[in-house]
């Protein structure tokens, strides 16, 4: 339910930093479970992090966890992903997507995905 709209998004260099955002509408955000997903040139697409509704719970993907951040804020209905310690394997284009309940615990939300945004380009550079 509702539209999600990335943006952030950009070139950077290696060892930098970048903070995503999604943008809801159409929709109450807290009431929704929210994740990344990201796919990188020529791969799958890759789960990234989760957050429940409320913000209390995360989980995130393998060899992720200490370099990206999921957070929300659910008064300006908007996620958010902060990278930190970028690599050129993390060049991707990040897509936001929405699960279909709240989600108490995050690590459902991989497999409870009811929509997704269409994406924002990370592009980093060696």
């Amino acid at each position: 339910q509702g539209q999600l709209v990335e943006s952030g998004g950009d070139l950077v260099q290696a060892g930098g930093s970048l903070r995503l955002s999604c943008a809801a509408s159409g929709s109450t955000v807290s009431n929704y479970g929210m994740g990344w997903l990201r796919q990188a040139p020529g791969k799958d697409r890759e789960f990234v992090a989760a957050i429940s509704g409320s913000g209390a719970a995360t989980y995130y993907g393998v060899s992720l966890k200490g370099r990206f951040t999921i957070s929300r804020d659910n008064a300006k209905n908007t996620v958010y992903l902060q990278m930190n310690s970028l690599n050129p394997e993390d060049t991707a284009v990040y897509y936001c997507a929405a699960a279909r309940t709240s989600a108490g615990n995050a690590a459902t939300i991989p497999q409870d995905i009811g929509s997704w945004g269409q994406g924002t380009r990370v592009t980093v550079s060696s």
